[in-house]
């Protein structure tokens, strides 16, 4: 028998993009065949760091999850002691963002952000977006209309929609992290493998090949917001996707600027090794508390009775751990030249309630003086309505300085063992837990009608809200809690409370209620703990074909 030496033959392939969701009016705008070729382009380059970034996180998680605990790293020290480097900061529009609004990207909520008179509009195809095909890229048209002074909007009862602020919010878009999907955009690579492309790529590529060159006419910028970063390394990726993509439409180095949200655990360990990555393209960290409290939940669920925490609404800014990570968070930035930006709080008016929207002044009141005293640069709101409250509680701060980056914090010492120290000393209700499970299932059955960010009991909620809902009820099952009055945490009790928040909810034909359920059993009452609960949610209902 004779034997072959050499190299085996392989087949290449050119690499390329098929659309496979179905095409609507106006979707031949930004499925263009250049902007399609930009995004092959893109997935050629980065896709595969794309998936080893992920199996870096499943590494890290399964770490913590037997007994070691982060730590901040050794083998980075020489950044952190480094006193010379700094980030580039802000860019054209981005020097004052005391307030900033976020939402989703449907016509209607892109001129209310627009006319809002917020400093900034984190146009979020993220967390508040339903990723429906039809949200995806009717979203992209939004921002693309709306950059032009092209957008309106007719409602079906006939009311109109523009834009008549004078002087509009600067848009900081913010794409899906690197472990979310586009699966009506297939990739096929050089070796003939197809998959689904990468939502971060998608919703990057589509908003800069577009919108970058008009957005620097506009004497702005590309500016996006970059989500669940959990590593230096995945900042590094964004950053190479960023030199990539300036250098391919002809734009300047460094005119591309993000705001990384550090909103998971692993994130808090290396917040001046992620401001270093992406130094050349940063202008900022933001404090994504309601993530940063699931990825607490998502890491430590295993870990034993000392790491569970009690109601969800008990779980507030003021907890030790949660002033560690912001005070932190605080002077890393400022160390560096970045703005730090704070999170947003849930309570939400409504105008059809004196007293719940007094409430929700208050309590938002609360939570922006406490962010403009510990020395945040801007913070966030979700209704337009709230951004006088949190704009008196940062103008009294700053006065006319657009920051506070001057606010060093040299008081601040955080210690490892305190960004993990989630001992808060209050029970599990039986409220709360009903709670929980009320607010995933209703979140749920908006999210699969297309709604990303819903009020539900005057709070707003969105993804990382329901992933908080979620994750306590299959953390409290799997590690024996009982509420405060004695009753096991089972899941025939979650059962129970399943069957009461469907008999409780308001029943319309075509509501999708069943589905919703389904969805929380599978990811709050499963023996496996799935990473997202939007994984299998829109694996199994979202995807629409041909």
């Amino acid at each position: 028998m004779r034997t072959r030496t050499g190299a085996i033959p392989t087949q290449t392939h050119e690499p390329a993009i098929e659309v496979a969701g179905r095409l609507g009016p106006r979707y031949d705008e930004i499925l263009t065949p250049e902007a399609i070729a930009f995004l092959a382009e893109l997935h050629q380059r980065f896709s595969a760091r794309r998936h080893d970034r992920l199996a870096d996180r499943l590494r890290r998680r399964f770490e913590i999850g037997n007994g070691h605990d982060p730590q901040f790293r050794d083998d980075t020290r020489h950044i952190r002691e480094d006193a010379e480097w700094q980030v580039a900061g802000a860019g054209p529009g981005l020097e004052d963002r005391r307030v900033e609004i976020t939402g989703p990207t449907d016509p209607k909520m892109t001129i209310n952000a627009l006319n809002s008179g917020a400093r900034v509009w984190l146009a979020d195809q993220e967390d508040a977006t339903s990723p429906t095909w039809k949200n995806v890229v009717e979203g992209q048209l939004s921002l693309r209309d709306a950059i032009r002074g092209q957008l309106s909007f007719t409602s079906p009862e006939g009311k109109e929609y523009r834009v008549t602020a004078e002087r509009t919010p600067t848009i900081v878009m913010r794409p899906r992290g690197w472990h979310l999907v586009e699966e009506h955009i297939r990739f096929t690579d050089r070796t003939g493998r197809t998959m689904a492309a990468s939502g971060s790529l998608v919703d990057f590529g589509l908003y800069f090949f577009h919108n970058a060159q008009q957005l620097i006419a506009n004497g702005r910028g590309p500016y996006f917001y970059i989500a669940k970063l959990e590593s230096s390394e995945e900042a590094k990726l964004w950053d190479d996707v960023f030199t990539f993509s300036e250098q391919r439409l002809g734009i300047p180095h460094g005119t591309i600027r993000a705001t990384v949200l550090i909103e998971t655990l692993p994130a808090a360990f290396e917040m001046e090794e992620i401001l270093f990555e992406l130094r050349d393209h940063c202008a900022g960290l933001n404090a994504g508390r309601w993530d940063y409290i699931f990825s607490i939940i998502k890491n430590y669920r295993g870990r034993g009775a000392r790491f569970v925490l009690p109601d969800r609404s008990e779980v507030t800014m003021t907890v030790p751990f949660m002033r560690a990570y912001t005070d932190l968070l605080v002077k890393t930035c400022h160390k560096r030249g970045a703005f730090a930006i704070g999170g947003m709080s849930a309570f939400i008016p409504n105008r059809r309630d004196r007293e719940v929207t007094r409430l929700a002044f208050e309590k938002v009141a609360a939570d922006k003086n406490r962010e403009a005293g510990d020395g945040f640069d801007g913070t966030w709101v979700a209704h337009p309505d709230l951004i006088p409250v949190a704009m008196a509680e940062f103008d009294a701060v700053l006065g006319d300085r657009p920051n506070q980056l001057g606010r060093q914090r040299p008081e601040v010492e955080v210690q490892a063992s305190q960004l993990i120290d989630v001992h808060i000393g209050r029970p599990i209700t039986a409220a709360g837990v009903h709670a929980n499970v009320s607010v995933a299932i209703r979140y749920l059955e908006a999210w699969l009608r297309g709604l990303g960010a819903v009020a539900i009991d005057n709070l707003m909620e969105d993804a990382a809200t329901a992933e908080i809902s979620r994750s306590q009820v299959w953390q409290w099952i799997h590690q024996d809690r009982a509420t405060e009055d004695g009753t096991p945490i089972t899941r025939e009790y979650v059962e129970e409370l399943i069957a009461q928040v469907l008999g409780e909810v308001d029943r319309r034909e075509g509501d999708r209620y069943d589905d919703a359920a389904e969805i929380f059993r599978e990811v709050a009452l499963g023996q496996e703990f799935p990473a997202f609960l939007t994984l299998p949610a829109y694996s199994r209902y979202l995807i629409e074909t041909r």
